[in-house]
């Protein structure tokens, strides 16, 4: 029985590779032209070693850069201003024990915990607990009420 299967098998392969494979189609489209070579152009400023500023017929600036590449042209836009995060404290948490303060910060893989003495807080841990003793001192209003 093993015979059978072994042989079945092995003129499976032959077969397989015995017929002749489809003609391939011409390809349709033709692989396209490599692009021009990029040139540094007429009339460009060096602004560093490797740096060139250059202004177009339409008014755009290009940055032209030598890389080990070659010619490298990037688009010079203004740096547009970024929304800055809140209050780089703001996701801080604060505990008290005793001397210390316990931290606690979410980050990208779970939660960072430290604990550091009053006397040696950095400015964000400073304004943490401040925001802590504040939220204390408005809930201990709202209790007395």
């Amino acid at each position: 029985m093993k015979l059978k299967i072994c042989l079945a098998i092995v003129l499976g392969v032959f077969i397989a590779l015995a017929e002749e494979p489809a003609p391939k189609k011409a390809n349709a489209k033709k692989n396209p032209a490599p692009p021009a070579e990029l040139t540094l152009p007429p009339g460009a400023k060096q602004v560093d070693p490797a740096t060139y500023t250059f202004t177009d017929a339409q008014g755009k600036k290009w940055i032209y850069r030598k890389t080990p590449f070659g010619l490298a042209r990037i688009e010079d836009k203004p740096v547009e201003a970024s929304t800055a995060p809140a209050s780089s404290g703001a996701e801080i948490t604060a505990k008290e024990d005793g001397d210390t303060i316990r931290f606690e910060r979410p980050g990208p893989f779970g939660t960072y915990r430290w604990e550091k003495k009053k006397s040696e807080l950095t400015e964000d841990e400073k304004a943490a607990w401040e925001r802590l003793q504040a939220k204390g001192a408005a809930t201990a209003k709202a209790k007395q009420e």
